[in-house]
């Protein structure tokens, strides 16, 4: 479960190491995301030489948490790291959609 001003790992290799909640996206009054949420963070680490650098505003999506998942097969999945894709701006909107469409 993740709230803002959780510090998350990158999971993908983008150029940025370490990244701050800001805001879920969703419902106004959302505090907490799970696996599959959509987020804002700011980068707070990022890598030398690499087009994304620190102190910028990106959207992400969660794909792992240390609080378990419980599957439908009734076996729980359990992760030990926080860690999160960072999203292009060319699909935001499609994510958008499919998180507003997922939310009724």
């Amino acid at each position: 479960m993740i709230q803002p001003q959780t510090h998350l790992n990158v999971a993908d290799n983008s150029g940025a190491r370490e990244l701050m909640c800001i805001r879920i996206i969703g419902t106004s009054n959302r505090r907490y995301a799970n696996i599959g949420d959509v987020i804002v963070a700011v980068i707070k680490e990022a890598v030398p030489n690499m087009p994304l650098e620190r102190s910028e505003v990106i959207r992400a999506v969660i794909v792992r948490t240390c609080k378990e998942l419980k599957r439908d097969n009734g076996k729980y999945d359990m992760m030990t790291m926080l860690q999160l894709l960072l999203i292009k701006k060319e699909t935001q909107k499609e994510l958008e959609f499919l998180v507003r469409s997922s939310g009724n």
